[in-house]
């Protein structure tokens, strides 16, 4: 007897339909671009990322000379990073629901239009008050940024290419993390940080018309009727979803010391004023972590076409990163900033190549309908260990410097690995029945 796959079901553009019955948007449909159609979706959505991720690392990039302008320690400026990832912890599951029920089109656009403002109004703050609120803002609005681009990701790719997929979004964050240092320092310089923030801010309402443009001239699937919802569980009564989410938990620590704190490193232990860091290294680790996330994708697309399946493939790329990561421990003992800067490099390279393993495999998991919930519940693990760890880590910092913040975020990521381990272990696979 024929039974109907729970994956068979997706929506489009706020469309629910079955797969079995109408066009696949992943397969080779006409497209006027010179690219396959689902990619050219695909990278409007990474696009999208950058301009996140560039909103959002103007802070960082701007560190030493707010912390100057509000007076604040390296603890107080972590808890300015913590009201941006306790709004977005705490909005990252509604944001999700909300962009699986209103579909992909609507969503995105909404999200990116109110992070956008609320970007360009921290450039309009008045006080320490204002700069946190419009932190608190941001956070919220950028909450729904990555479940969004799982969604699409998993409505227009395969499932082997999924890790591609969350590998370019890391190209994506890491050109918005690159242009933040870059763009927004030379504003800083020319016109005042105020103006850095309003800038930035303002081309999320460019990269709108874009998407809705290239959203008409696909070929959208045939719509149909609203297929019946899945039967079992949903992703929210699945330990393994809240297992996936500790893992990211204990892995993303290291991310977020180096997204947010490169710069107050290089100036503190090495010596160097905000603009020479920013200009001449602060930049380099973030562009050797796009290669990461593209390692990470292309090493567990080896381990699957090798045999593996898609879980083990992820599982066994998220060891070798993980392995690696421990060199974190030596970046305070580099005797010099180049040095330094290399061994970020190579922890933040293998930060994004097990990020990208991980944020694929709730997909596999529960598929393209409920994707923008699972991978919600992913970024709200991030913003809630953000949350907590960023003040932490300045209070460290304070007292007894980098050492202890690097050694603790180098051996996080093996107890993610555990377990990562686990949810193999006990649950099975999403595909095929070997175990790591």
């Amino acid at each position: 007897m024929n039974r109907e796959s729970p994956h068979s079901i997706c929506e489009h553009a706020g469309v629910r339909y079955d797969e079995s019955l109408t066009p696949d948007p992943r397969s080779p449909i006409p497209s006027p671009f010179f690219l396959p159609a689902r990619w050219v979706v695909v990278g409007v959505l990474v696009l999208s990322t950058s301009l996140s991720f560039l909103d959002r690392q103007v802070l960082a990039a701007l560190a030493p000379i707010l912390k100057q302008e509000f007076s604040l320690s390296n603890e107080g400026y972590g808890y300015i990073v913590s009201a941006f990832s306790l709004a977005y912890a705490i909005v990252a599951l509604p944001a999700g629901a909300f962009i699986d029920r209103v579909g992909l089109t609507r969503g995105v656009s909404a999200v990116v239009a109110v992070w956008s403002l609320a970007a360009m109004a921290t450039g309009l703050t008045g006080g320490l008050a204002g700069l946190v609120a419009c932190r608190a803002w941001l956070g919220a609005a950028e909450a729904g940024g990555i479940p969004a681009t799982g969604k699409g990701f998993a409505l227009y790719l395969e499932p082997r290419e999924r890790a591609m997929g969350t590998a370019l979004n890391q190209v994506g964050i890491t050109l918005g993390m690159v242009a933040a240092p870059l763009f927004a320092g030379w504003l800083a310089v020319a016109y005042g940080w105020r103006a850095a923030f309003v800038g930035t801010g303002a081309l999320g309402f460019l990269w709108i018309p874009l998407w809705l443009v290239v959203l008409r001239r696909v070929r959208a699937p045939q719509a149909q009727a609203p297929a019946a919802a899945a039967g079992g569980r949903g992703p929210g009564r699945d330990w393994r979803l809240w297992a996936l989410a500790a893992a990211n938990i204990l892995m993303m620590t290291v991310y977020s010391l180096w997204t947010n704190w490169t710069t107050v490193f290089l100036v503190s232990a090495h010596g160097l004023t905000q603009a020479q860091a920013n200009a001449r290294l602060a930049w380099i680790p973030p562009v050797f972590a796009s290669l990461g996330g593209l390692f990470g994708g292309w090493l567990s697309m080896v381990y699957a076409r090798r045999g593996d399946s898609l879980y083990a493939a992820r599982f066994r790329a998220c060891v070798v990163a993980a392995i690696l990561l421990t060199s974190t421990a030596a970046v305070p003992l580099a005797p010099g900033a180049g040095l330094a800067t290399a061994l970020i490099s190579l922890s933040f390279f293998m930060a994004v190549a097990m990020s990208a393993n991980i944020y694929a495999m709730p997909l596999d998991l529960f598929g393209a309908r409920h994707a923008a919930f699972a991978v919600s519940v992913l970024t709200a693990s991030y913003g809630l260990m953000q949350t907590v760890v960023s003040p932490l880590f300045g209070r460290l910092i304070d007292r007894v410097g980098f050492g202890a913040v690097c050694g603790l975020a180098g051996l996080l990521p093996l107890a993610s690995l555990g377990v990562l381990w686990l949810v193999g272990r006990v649950s099975g696979r999403a595909e095929g029945e070997s175990r790591p």
